[in-house]
């Protein structure tokens, strides 16, 4: 299904590709845009999920052709990779891949950051990003955080860490859950809206995560659990089937 609506949305959307946001061999991004393209549009985001260890942004174009009719520009975003790449340099990049289209686009209407699973956790690293340090500061209005992982530490004790190779350290660094509940203070404008999204059938873990870090971000944040019956987002963008991989799919739905 991936490769199937990304080759159909590079055939039939304006699109910029492979466009490099760092010096990094792996550091590369997709733009596509609406019919009636100009820099004041909003952008959204993507980052792709896979336990920090697979997927790519050439599989992950599924929600280009329904955004970009409600003119909405898309943005897919390659990182690297365990074991190539760490956490630290995985956050890195993506805060990286955010400046570059703020440095880029900076007439744009807002960014909206939405990552599904390890990419919600890096999307929701963002909250506690330092923009001073890239001589930018981001029109952020938004985040869609779809079945993420934001506290590290059960990680590891699971095989995912076998090619993670997170230590204590590195967990706490990069866990969102644990960097907010220690901020000294709130570190996103409260304008910044925040959806954490869970699916039904996501396994325990996920749900206590989800739930537990729907509690701790400041300003207005809103929670949906998908499910048979549950209320489905504008445009039908996310599907109630609830399941942890497919919650993510139906945004190529039209």
């Amino acid at each position: 299904m991936g490769n199937h609506a990304t080759q159909r949305a590079r055939a039939s959307r304006r699109s910029l590709l492979d466009v490099p946001y760092g010096d990094g061999e792996g550091e590369k991004l997709d733009i596509y845009f609406p019919k009636e393209a100009s820099e004041a549009l909003p952008f959204l985001v993507f980052f792709h999920g896979g336990y920090w260890q697979s997927g790519s942004k050439d599989t992950s174009a599924f929600m280009v052709s329904p955004l970009t009719e409600e003119g909405v520009a898309v943005v897919i975003v390659a990182y690297d990779l365990a074991p190539k790449g760490a956490l630290d340099r995985m956050v890195d990049q993506v805060t990286q891949s955010i400046t570059f289209v703020q440095t880029r686009y900076p007439g744009n209407q807002g960014i909206y950051l939405c990552g599904h699973s390890a990419g919600a956790h890096l999307a929701a690293m963002m909250l506690l990003a330092d923009w001073t340090k890239r001589g930018v500061t981001p029109n952020l209005k938004g985040f869609f955080l779809v079945s993420g992982i934001y506290d590290l530490e059960p990680l590891m004790h699971t095989s995912e860490n076998a090619r993670l190779l997170t230590t204590l350290e590195d967990a706490q660094r990069n866990s969102p859950q644990w960097r907010l509940e220690t901020a000294p203070m709130p570190p996103k404008d409260p304008a910044c809206h925040i959806l954490v999204i869970v699916g039904q059938h996501d396994s325990p873990e996920f749900h206590r995560q989800s739930r537990e870090f729907y509690q701790v971000p400041p300003g207005p944040r809103f929670w949906l659990e998908l499910e048979s019956q549950a209320a489905l987002l504008p445009s039908s963008l996310f599907h109630p089937n609830g399941l942890h991989v497919s919650v993510i799919c139906p945004l190529s739905a039209q």
